[in-house]
C-alpha cells in the first residue's frame, strides 16, 4: 500500500470527505487509517495530501510543508471571514479602483511587492486556531472575541505575484458567488447549531442587499500566484493587498496547486525554481 497520495479537494467539500472518497475509490477497509496532512477552507479547492496506513502516525513530520496557491482577489467588498462565505463588513473605498480604467498587472505587483518575505498576521476570526482550549471561530460566533487576544503567525512569503487582471459585470459576479455558497450540503448537526450550515441564509441575504445596490456596476478582480510558507492563509492575503490597494478586498477564488515535495513530483519543484 502507498504511504501517502495527493488528491483533488473541491469547492465545498472538506478533507475528511476527500478522505473518506479516496477510501472508495482504493477500495480500502474500514480499518485502514487515513489522514489529511494540512487544511483547506470550505471554500477553497485544490491539492490535499492524504496519509495512508501507519503512516499516519508520521503526521506530525508532514506538517510545515511548503505551499503554492493561484487566488482571486475582489475589490470592493470585505466579509467577516475574509471569503465570499461570510458577512459583508465594508463596501465602501476611499480610493476605489476604476471599474472603466482598472489598474494593470504591473501596478499592482509594484504595490504588492513589499508582500514578499517574512510577515506577521494575526489568525483569521474564523479560523480554527485555539486559544484557552477553543478554536477562534467559537469565539467570534459567541461574540466574545473582547475576552481574548487574537494570537498572530509569522509566514514567509517566498513568491507573490499578480498574473492578471479583469473586469466582470454585476449579473456575472452575482452568479459566480451564489454557486459557491451553495456548493456544498446544508449542515444539519444540532452540535454545530450555532453558526449553523455556515451563516448561509445570512450570507445569502447579505450578498442579496449589496447587489441590489450594485446594479450595472463593473467589477475589478485580480488573480495572483503565491508561494508560502505553511500556515498562510490565502483569506488573509487577499484582505492585506486590498489594504495597500486602499481599498476593501476578499478572496474569491483560492486553489492550492503544490504542497512541499510531494506534489508535483520533487524532480519537477526544483526545475520551477532553476
Amino acid at each position: 500500500m502507498k504511504k501517502w497520495v495527493v488528491k483533488e479537494k473541491q469547492i465545498g467539500e472538506t478533507p475528511l470527505e476527500v478522505a473518506e472518497n479516496y477510501r472508495k475509490e482504493a477500495e480500502l477497509a474500514a480499518d485502514v487509517s487515513i489522514a489529511y496532512a494540512g487544511r483547506l477552507d470550505p471554500m477553497a479547492s485544490g491539492k490535499v495530501l492524504l496519509l495512508l496506513g501507519d503512516e499516519c502516525k508520521k503526521q506530525k513530520d508532514y506538517f510545515g510543508l511548503d505551499k503554492e496557491y493561484e487566488f482571486e482577489v475582489l475589490f470592493g467588498a470585505s466579509t467577516d471571514t475574509g471569503d465570499v462565505l461570510g458577512l459583508l463588513t465594508n463596501t465602501k473605498s476611499a480610493h476605489p479602483l476604476s471599474s472603466v480604467q482598472p489598474p494593470e498587472v504591473a501596478q499592482i505587483g509594484e504595490v504588492v511587492r513589499g508582500l514578499v518575505g517574512k510577515q506577521t498576521f494575526p489568525y483569521p476570526k474564523f479560523s480554527s486556531k485555539t486559544v484557552q482550549g477553543k478554536p477562534l471561530h467559537m469565539w467570534t460566533l459567541e461574540g466574545k472575541l473582547d475576552e481574548i487576544e487574537i494570537p498572530t503567525t509569522e509566514s514567509s512569503i517566498y513568491n507573490l505575484r499578480c498574473t492578471d487582471v479583469r473586469t466582470v459585470s454585476e449579473t456575472a459576479l452575482r452568479e459566480t458567488i451564489f454557486e459557491k455558497i451553495n456548493s456544498f450540503t446544508e449542515v444539519t448537526d444540532p452540535k454545530k447549531a450555532l453558526g449553523a450550515d455556515f451563516r448561509r441564509a445570512e450570507v445569502r441575504q447579505g450578498w442579496h442587499d449589496y447587489f441590489e445596490h450594485k446594479k450595472d456596476t463593473v467589477f475589478c478582480i485580480a488573480r495572483f500566484r503565491a508561494t508560502v510558507s505553511s500556515g498562510t492563509y490565502m483569506r488573509t492575503l487577499a484582505e492585506e493587498i486590498g489594504k495597500r490597494l486602499d481599498t476593501p478586498a476578499l478572496a474569491l477564488s483560492i486553489h492550492r496547486t503544490r504542497i512541499g515535495k510531494y506534489y508535483p513530483p520533487f524532480r519537477v519543484w526544483l526545475k520551477q525554481y532553476r
